[in-house]
């Protein structure tokens, strides 16, 4: 069966953006982002065949990924973003144009049939609220969260919203060169 993957980068104290509004690239100014970051961005794509956003990573990463940018700054990672298929869950979008792009309304119902389909995994890529929505419900099967080394004076909570506890156990705890430190867990499960 596959498996449903959440990655997300955070400040040390546990902000995923600089709370402003979300498609201003200066929310995450702060990222400690090079060529080992970049390395395991594509080993992460490289191992998925289905990349999941919500609505407000979808409009950010649509309005990026597609660019002469984005191409000529990062062009495998680009190359992948663009041709991957994507799911975008929303209740407000009326469509979703970036190539490869599926709109879909009920979260929880796709995800439970991705799962039981032929495949790699699949990863939620940024979109705390979808991932929040999903862990309440037990469907991510791992966590990642790539800590970065600085404390942010505002900012949005991770996981903010979350109505019931959702216990992990560590897979794993990696530091990188730059500081930061991919902390990987599993739902504990009972």
């Amino acid at each position: 069966m596959r498996k449903v993957l959440f990655f997300m980068f955070t400040s040390l104290n546990g902000y995923y953006d600089r709370g402003k509004p979300h498609l201003d690239w200066d929310n995450i100014d702060w990222h400690n982002f090079d060529e080992e970051m970049s390395a395991l961005s594509n080993a992460q794509l490289n191992s998925v065949d289905v990349l999941l956003f919500g609505r407000k990573t979808y409009e950010g990463m649509a309005s990026f990924w597609p660019t002469p940018e984005a191409l000529a700054d990062s062009p495998e990672t680009a190359e992948q973003m663009n041709s991957l298929p994507k799911i975008v869950f929303s209740r407000t979008l009326d469509k979703a144009e970036w190539n490869n792009t599926r709109l879909v309304r009920d979260p929880v119902e796709e995800i439970a049939k991705l799962k039981e389909q032929p495949g790699v995994d699949v990863i939620v890529m940024g979109s705390s609220e979808l991932a929040v929505s999903l862990g309440e419900r037990g469907l991510i099967d791992e966590y990642r969260i790539m800590v970065n080394p600085i404390l942010l004076a505002e900012g949005t909570p991770l996981f903010q919203g979350l109505g019931s506890d959702v216990r992990l156990e560590l897979l794993q705890a990696k530091a990188y060169k730059n500081g930061n430190v991919l902390l990987s867990y599993e739902p504990v499960r009972s």
